[in-house]
């Protein structure tokens, strides 16, 4: 561990500013745009007196999903050039130098852009949410309103859908780190050109497993992992949060605690199949052929 921090701290210090700025200017647009721009309830309004404890329990809500998507996108682009990031300042000779293992020199970026910075940014869209959220409830009822909410409800279903999903999130990575490190073990071996033999193929084997075996097997496989990977983060049937009416919302909202940990509960039993260690043994098959191309040189560094 004391050796996998400064490699995390070199993940900061590279990538602070860009993740500083993935934060900041989707928060800071959002409030730019509520507070000039025209909203529109419509159906919302059939919530009543619900109704603004809804707009803050949905700004909050949709601010978290925003950053999460934006900083779960930008680390997959990150980390599937992970391998080939240092050659061209040849700036890899001196990482091959470091007295830390091969093994530890992928772990840790994989941890901090996979894990850490999709955690990271959970936290950052729900504390940004709350401004949202004022701004929202402000521009539709009243700021005296945004003060009057029933804020320990919301604040408790709000914290219960973050830790929904940030409980979910390993889950979800495990799941797809098949798909991951394929892609970063194929751009280690091939450059650029990795995502074109991965697409090619997919496609490709597909067809063929389809016209000989009548199966058409590796993308229905590669869409299973995906699927799991979203019932990971939110399952969705396991039901218990039915709302009929909107004015039933408070009433949604004070059962979410609980529908999460029923949830995360469904999540976890999904891990019961046998795709999921056949997708562990993979990802770690991948993940030791990446480990011998770095202790071969990383190709001579070429």
């Amino acid at each position: 561990m004391q050796r996998l921090i400064p490699l995390m701290q070199r993940e900061w210090l590279q990538h602070r500013f860009g993740w500083l700025m993935m934060a900041g200017i989707p928060l800071g647009l959002s409030l730019l745009l509520l507070s000039f721009g025209q909203l529109q309830i419509g159906e919302m309004e059939a919530a009543g007196a619900a109704l603004p404890a809804l707009l803050a329990a949905g700004s909050i809500a949709g601010s978290m999903a925003l950053i999460f998507v934006i900083a779960t996108f930008s680390s997959l682009v990150i980390v599937s050039n992970l391998a080939r990031r240092d050659h061209a300042d040849r700036s890899v000779e001196f990482w091959l130098s470091v007295p830390v293992s091969h093994s530890e020199s992928f772990a840790a970026p994989l941890i901090v852009h996979l894990l850490l910075v999709p955690a990271a940014a959970l936290l950052i869209g729900l504390l940004g949410g709350y401004a949202v959220s004022f701004i929202v409830v402000s521009r539709v009822t009243g700021a005296a309103t945004w003060f009057g909410l029933p804020w320990g409800t919301i604040i408790v279903a709000s914290f219960s859908l973050m830790l929904r999903l940030l409980a979910g999130l390993p889950l979800a990575l495990l799941w797809l780190s098949p798909l991951i490190l394929l892609v970063v073990l194929l751009t280690a071996w091939f450059r650029k050109w990795g995502w074109v033999i991965l697409t090619v193929g997919l496609g490709l084997g597909s067809y063929l497993l389809k016209v000989v075996f009548g199966q058409p097997g590796l993308n229905r496989l590669s869409g299973e992992l995906i699927q799991a990977a979203g019932r990971s983060l939110i399952n969705g049937d396991q039901g218990g949060l039915v709302i009929g009416q909107a004015s039933q919302g408070l009433d949604a909202l004070r059962l979410l605690p609980n529908w999460a940990l029923h949830d995360f509960g469904a999540a976890l039993q999904a891990l019961a199949t046998p795709l999921f260690p056949g997708a562990l043994l993979f990802a770690a098959g991948c993940f030791f052929l990446l480990v011998q191309w770095r202790q071969r040189g990383a190709g001579a560094a070429g």
